[in-house]
C-alpha cells in the first residue's frame, strides 16, 4: 500500500487516444490521479462530471487530473466525448498500475465477492511524492474535497470519505 510521503510509483499508460502518458510527463505539477471502476456507470460518471464542473478551479490550482480505469482507450474516448470531460482518461487494462497503487482489491456487490478497482484518489506533488490519499471515495462532492486538499498542500494526510457524504 502506498503511504503519504512516499514517491508515487511511475507508470506509462495509453490515454483515450492510445497515446502513452507517463507520470513523469507532469514533473513540476500537482497530479490528481483517480482510480475508478468503469466508464459510463452512474457513480463513475458523477465523479468524472464533478471534476468537469470544477474544471476552472482545477486549472487555477495548477493541477492535472488523470482518471484511470481498466476500460479500453476507445471506451474512454466515447466517455470523454459523451460527457465533455476535459482531462485525460488512462487505460490500465491489466490493472497493474492500480495494483501498485493499492487501488485494486476485494469488493462485494449483491453478496458476491470479486476483485476490482477500489475508488481511490492520490494527490502527487511536483516532485512525484504522494501528499494526500482519499480512500473509499464518495463521488458526489469529491472534486470539491480534492480542491480543498490542493489548497492545503502543507499538511499531507490520508483521507477517508466523510460518513456524512451522500453516495449517488
Amino acid at each position: 500500500m502506498i503511504t503519504v510521503g512516499q514517491p508515487a510509483p511511475s507508470f506509462t499508460l495509453p490515454d483515450h487516444t492510445g497515446t502513452p502518458v507517463s507520470l513523469g510527463d507532469f514533473a513540476g505539477q500537482w497530479v490528481v490521479l483517480y482510480f475508478y471502476p468503469k466508464d459510463n456507470t452512474p457513480t463513475c460518471t458523477t465523479q468524472a462530471c464533478e471534476f468537469r464542473s470544477h474544471w476552472s478551479e482545477v486549472q487555477r490550482s495548477g493541477a492535472v487530473v488523470l482518471g484511470v480505469s481498466p476500460d479500453s482507450p476507445a471506451s474512454h474516448q466515447r466517455f470523454r466525448q459523451k460527457y465533455r470531460l476535459p482531462f485525460p482518461l488512462l487505460s490500465d487494462a491489466d490493472h497493474a498500475v492500480a495494483e501498485r497503487y493499492g487501488a485494486w482489491g476485494p469488493k462485494r456487490l449483491f453478496g458476491l465477492r470479486y476483485d476490482g478497482i477500489l475508488r481511490t484518489t492520490f494527490l502527487i506533488d511536483g516532485n512525484g511524492v504522494v501528499r494526500h490519499i482519499v480512500e473509499k471515495v464518495r463521488a458526489k462532492g469529491h472534486a470539491g474535497e480534492v480542491l480543498r486538499s490542493l489548497r492545503n498542500t502543507s499538511t499531507p494526510s490520508r483521507l477517508t470519505a466523510s460518513p456524512n457524504a451522500t453516495a449517488p
